[in-house]
């Protein structure tokens, strides 16, 4: 199970010829901290719960994630209970932010993780090498190429089936010989509405598809040059919305160039270009009947879109076993359009027909250095330093006595203006790891500050006000944090816990208005966090493992004297598997506390706290069957007792005829599945 969440993470083109060892099948269900502040997993390995359809359903798997869920797929993931742009999300070391203002399509939504060979996760602001305003930490999704030997290929496939309709493929083919390599990927996967432990429907049908190509020319060992392109598309139903995401159309494109061992010190250099391209689709009529007697009462669509542009250039620079250094500039430009009306013959228009308005720019450049030092014998410092320029041009702000409609784009041309605004962001760290001489264990202890300037739904989004006034006056959000904690890891037992204290000067926060989004608005607070992680993974015997983890999140809004709004209470989570030979049998005991810590009408850019929640438990079962090395067979039960539950941090639902409309959009009640996965 967790303990052994990273296998077959190293590149699988350098494997041995005589390489036939039959590694025992396994379902992981909460992979572990590998080093200080550092979660590294294998995406492709069966998982429990039922395996991800996107990147938030992935992530959520990892201790100190949460996800706020929207529907049966697309939720936004919250790390130590911070989401949106506090969290860094790359794929393959570029960028891609959704279109929506309500935020249906977050970065996460355009991500397939199993078309990736690995998730890396870096807690809290201790990295400078991958942009800026990783204030809750960073997250890498990757693909990993190595030069062939000689030609080759190689397939990796998986076929899933589950219930409410579930159904996902998946298929990798890479091939290559010492001149080059050619990779292609592609996924599709499907649902229909669940329901929940008191079997009632919640509104959440998906269907998306994903494919991906890359061409590397590998001329020598330390040479690289890789092309990539790819797309993808979907369509998702929400519980939480007056609409549905009727396109999630991605394109992507990149070019990337690597030079090793230039000199004796010259170690290393990188560059990249990316093209990252999301064109979304909101919609009353494609998944849903418009409600005559809502606030849409015909059929209305909404087409937004983001074109981001970017790029990195660094270099590596090695002095022995003591000194290394990564340093370089990277930089992103994105535009974001919209263009509303409704279906085709509609009195509004038919959307596709009509021109698109520009309503923000946003730019960033950044200059970084990282350096590891090894000063004495099992003692390190790692240190990083960045200075970002970031510029952000609003087009169609309300003046004082003017209006904006916010979610449509609309705004009287007499009452609004365009203006530009900029700020330099400053940003570091410090890390201290030691390890010890006479255990197995690594302690370490870093401070780090950084400066997040407001992103787009904070100050154009639905549940921002979109006047000059708030343009100009929301000031950037600045974070200093310690980070500490430790390693343990021998041949039995593997621990870690990382705690964390910091202090948020000029916190953005979210005020929700009551009805329409007129007093909505994005203001600044001081605010105090703190929290942590722990886990442990123990060998009982040659066939009984057991594991653990524990997550706590903790905010206070100083300013207003009240808690920090969308904080996750307390989780832990319990596994014990059994494995024999080519079996193994596994069961994940899931618990969450009660929050009463709440701030009612206040949240961030995806969620409002909703008061308070109850604690619950859930109980799940997995299995899996090796049949050969190529060959491995799992399936699970998830909410194996069919609770009826919600988590704490969530949407809340809107009236729909025939669905259920709690509170809190209601989590999925017992869930079979079956995966199949397949690597020739």
């Amino acid at each position: 199970m967790a303990v052994i969440a990273t296998l077959a993470l190293a590149p699988r083109y350098a494997r041995a010829e005589d390489d036939t060892e039959t590694l025992p099948p396994v379902v992981v269900t909460a992979p572990m901290q590998t080093s200080p502040l550092t979660v590294v997993t294998n995406p492709k390995a069966p998982r429990q719960p039922v395996p991800a359809s996107d990147g938030a359903d992935f992530l959520k798997s990892i201790p100190g994630f949460s996800s706020i869920r929207k529907g049966g797929s697309n939720g936004d993931p919250v790390l130590r209970g911070m989401a949106g742009s506090r969290l860094n999300l790359l794929i393959d070391g570029g960028q891609i932010g959704g279109g929506c203002p309500s935020r249906m399509d977050p970065p996460t939504a355009y991500i397939s993780p199993q078309l990736f060979d690995r998730v890396t996760v870096i807690k809290g602001p201790q990295t400078v090498l991958y942009g800026p305003g990783n204030s809750a930490g960073t997250v890498l999704f990757e693909r990993e190429f190595t030069r062939y030997t000689a030609p080759a290929a190689s397939f990796e496939g998986s076929l899933l089936g589950g219930s409410w309709g579930r159904n996902d493929q998946m298929a990798d083919l890479r091939a290559g010989n010492p001149t080059g390599y050619l990779g292609i990927s592609a996924n599709h996967t499907h649902a229909q509405d669940y329901e929940d432990g008191d079997g009632r429907r919640v509104h959440s049908s998906y269907d998306r598809w994903n494919a991906d190509a890359t061409l590397g020319w590998t001329p020598d060992d330390d040479t690289r040059l890789e092309l990539t392109a790819g797309k993808g598309d979907g369509k998702a139903a929400y519980a939480f919305s007056g609409m549905d995401g009727a396109q999630f159309l991605r394109e992507s494109a990149g070019l990337k160039f690597e030079r090793r061992h230039l000199s004796t010190v010259f170690d290393k250099l990188e560059a990249q270009v990316y093209y990252n391209y999301a064109d979304h689709v909101m919609d009353n009529y494609t998944l849903r009947k418009p409600d005559p007697t809502g606030m849409m009462p015909m059929a209305m669509a909404s087409d937004v879109d983001r074109r981001t542009v970017g790029g990195r250039l660094a270099g590596t620079f090695v002095w022995g076993d003591a000194l290394q250094l990564t340093t370089g500039l990277d930089g992103s430009s994105n535009v974001h359009t919209a263009r509303n009306g409704g279906p085709p013959g509609s009195p509004m228009g038919y959307y596709r027909d009509l021109p698109r308005a520009r309503d923000a720019r946003i730019r960033t450049i950044g200059a970084f250095g990282e350096m590891r030092w090894s000063f004495a014998e099992r003692q390190r410092l790692i240190s990083g330093v960045r200075v970002d320029r970031a510029q952000v041009r609003g087009y169609g702000l309300a003046l004082p006595g003017g209006s904006s409609m916010g979610h449509m784009g609309m705004s009287p041309a007499a009452t609004t203006v365009d203006a530009g605004r900029s700020s330099t962001l400053p940003a570091g760290f410090l890390r201290y790891e030691r390890d010890l001489a006479t255990s197995p264990m690594t302690l370490y202890a870093g401070i780090g500050h950084v400066e997040r300037y407001p992103d787009y739904w904070e100050l154009f989004g639905q549940h921002a006000s979109k006047t000059l006034s708030a343009f100009s006056s929301l000031r950037p959000e600045k974070t200093t944090q310690l980070d500490v904690g430790l390693q343990y890891n021998d041949r039995r037992l593997k621990a870690w816990v990382s705690a964390y204290a910091g202090v948020v000067n000029d916190f953005i926060l979210l005020h929700y208005g009551s009805g329409m989004m007129a007093s909505s608005h994005a203001t600044n607070v001081d605010a105090r966090i703190a929290g942590g992680e722990a886990g442990l993974a123990y060998s009982l015997s040659d066939h009984w493992k057991t594991d653990a983890t524990l997550a706590y999140a903790w905010g206070a809004n100083r300013t207003e004297h009240r808690a920090l709004p969308q904080m996750p209470p307390l989780e832990a989570r319990f596994g014990l598997n059994y494995e024999s030979g080519h079996w193994t049998a596994g069961a994940l005991w899931r618990i969450a506390a009660a929050q009463k810590r709440v701030a009612v009408g206040e949240g961030n850019i995806i969620g409002q706290d909703l008061g308070p929640s109850r604690g619950f438990a859930v109980f799940s079962l997995n299995a899996a069957y090796r049949i050969d090395r190529r060959i491995t067979l799992s399936a699970g039960i998830d909410n194996l007792f069919d609770k009826t539950y919600a988590e704490h941090i969530n949407a809340a639902t809107v009236g729909l005829v025939g669905y259920v409309n709690t509170v809190r959009i209601n989590e999925p009640g017992r869930t079979g599945w079956l995966k199949l996965d397949l690597k020739y």
